[in-house]
């Protein structure tokens, strides 16, 4: 057998690098400023906020000096929608917080049913008056006004009639 020479561990030196002279600047933190919220300035006379529903998509402006009137696709909200009880689910968001008299509202809305542009508008009031107000969002919040609902038609698969129905079984 042979035996294995030891040797002594390599002593390891790292080279220094020349120091370099540093001026000494004195840095002082300046305390935090608590500063109040700002008051929202709207550079135009209206604000914009989308609202959709299913293929519905409303876009509506909130005119900030107005006296109530709902002006959608250029018609009255009462010509537009004939229906009763969508007119109060379009209006569902100023009634809860108040701002039925407030502003002047226009809206072009398009795609999807009554129903659907309704909830569409709904969801687009919703939306502005946040934008108006961010005090308001937890009575929008609670009403369930600010969530988009997401449930939308299934889309048609290939060798069925409709996105599930399938083409009549034939036994014989």
């Amino acid at each position: 057998m042979v035996a294995k020479k030891e040797s002594a561990p390599k002593k390891v030196t790292a080279k220094k690098a020349p120091k370099k002279e540093v001026e000494e600047t004195t840095m002082v933190a300046e305390p935090a400023k608590k500063t109040a919220p700002k008051q929202q300035s709207f550079e135009k006379n209206y604000i914009y906020a989308n609202g959709k529903r299913k293929t519905s998509v409303a876009r509506v402006r909130l005119h900030l000096n107005g006296s109530g009137n709902i002006t959608i696709n250029e018609k009255t909200i009462e010509e537009y929608i004939p229906v009763v009880e969508r007119v109060g689910a379009a209006k569902t968001a100023l009634r809860l917080t108040g701002h039925l008299k407030t502003f002047d509202i226009s809206v072009h809305v398009e795609g999807g049913g009554p129903n659907s542009q309704a909830e569409a508008i709904r969801h687009g009031i919703a939306k502005a008056l946040l934008e108006f107000d961010p005090a308001l969002r937890i009575t929008l919040k609670r009403a369930g006004l600010l969530t988009r609902d997401p449930r939308m038609k299934e889309r048609k698969k290939y060798g069925l009639h409709r996105a599930r129905r399938a083409p009549q079984f034939s036994k014989r």
